[in-house]
């Protein structure tokens, strides 16, 4: 198989500051493990407006088709929030993700020993919580028509968004679920609002039938979004893999992020259709934003966009003994008691700089071989 091909789209914000340490990783891989990768750059968000006037040029989109993995860092900021919504940096987001159709998205929330204190949740309740959010990405209310804000004869204003799903896109992200499943602890929960929303009962219908139909071996319930809401507050390790749609996986995938103590240290994929070579369609990025309070200081956490890359090793490119391997790097760490700012209790200490956390993970790494 050809060198495989990344994408960087680093973004706005922290973006460059974290996506530098993930390019550290990836020469370390061509230097010390013999993996390398065909890299190249280009602008998403509010840089790429600034520059071309768009969020997201023809040119990058099609340069996204043709990689084997994507690799985004942040976008937005509030410099453009009175741009109008079409243009918006979140729009280049969402193009991406709708034009590669990357259905399933896919949102790790394990909690290192090492930081076990420091979600606020009780130890006994985070502690070795490791659990799977798919969320379904490219349809649902964020996408569906009509849509709009529009004047009434009366004089007010109305705004619509449309929640739609149909049988194909139920069923395959539901699969995604279930495969993923069947690697880890074999149960799948579904979330919707079945008991109100017409929506929430077509979706537990197919998710049901996927599993009576493909997969019976893997054990399946079905919960209301809102009552999951507060179960994952209660005892998260009651969950192994959450399926749910685009709108509360944004929000219960955000509400499991806390459990682990912080945003910067949760990443996340996005996976498609697999191409000619077999890879997926794939994104992958930290669930933090773009942190404009905080950008070009130095205090970014790195930690959320290694880890994306570490999923981009073992879903893009099969080689889950080099993901273990990273991650084990990134615990090792944490371990240590290496912290960036964001992961200091309430007792304090010396936070390390974004690049400081990058040469301990680098170092991690050069002990593990």
């Amino acid at each position: 198989m050809n060198t495989p091909s990344l994408l960087i789209l680093a973004g706005d914000g922290i973006g460059p500051e974290v996506m530098g340490e993930v390019k550290r990783i990836i020469t370390w891989y061509g230097e010390k493990r013999d993996m390398t990768f065909d890299v190249s750059e280009d602008l998403i968000g509010g840089v790429a407006y600034d520059t071309h006037g768009t969020p997201l040029t023809d040119e990058t989109m099609a340069k996204a088709q043709e990689v084997d993995a994507v690799l985004l860092g942040a976008v937005g900021g509030p410099a453009y929030d009175d741009l109008d919504f079409s243009v918006k940096p979140e729009r280049g987001l969402l193009r991406l993700r709708k034009e590669m159709d990357l259905f399933s998205n896919l949102r790790p929330a394990q909690c290192f020993d090492a930081l076990a204190d420091f979600s606020s949740l009780k130890q006994d309740i985070v502690a070795g919580l490791d659990i799977m959010i798919v969320r379904e990405l490219t349809s649902g209310s964020y996408f569906g028509e009509p849509r709009g804000i529009f004047d009434l004869p009366n004089g007010e204003r109305e705004g619509i968004n449309t929640q739609r799903y149909t049988t194909r896109e139920i069923r395959r992200v539901a699969r995604s679920a279930f495969e993923l499943a069947r690697k880890r602890s074999n149960k799948v929960c579904s979330m919707e609002k079945a008991n109100v929303m017409e929506s929430g009962i077509l979706w537990r219908e197919e998710v049901t039938w996927v599993h009576e139909n493909e997969y019976p071996d893997v054990e399946l319930s079905h919960m209301y979004a809102d009552n999951g809401a507060m179960q994952l507050v209660r005892w998260p390790k009651q969950f192994d893999v959450i399926v749910t749609d685009n709108l509360f996986g944004d929000i219960l995938s955000d509400c499991a992020a806390m459990l682990t103590g912080s945003l910067g240290m949760l990443p996340s994929a996005s996976l498609g259709v697999p191409m000619e070579n077999g890879r997926p369609k794939a994104m992958y990025e930290p669930v933090h934003g773009s942190a404009p309070d905080i950008t070009g200081q130095g205090k970014a956490n790195p930690i959320a966009c290694i880890l994306s890359f570490a999923m981009a090793l073992r879903y893009s490119f099969n080689d889950g003994a080099e993901a273990d391997r990273l991650e084990a790097a990134v615990e090792k760490v944490l371990a240590d008691g290496a912290r960036t700012a964001d992961l200091l209790g309430p007792e304090g200490g010396s936070p390390i700089s974004t690049t400081e956390m990058g040469d301990a993970i680098l170092a991690a790494l050069d002990a593990s071989l």
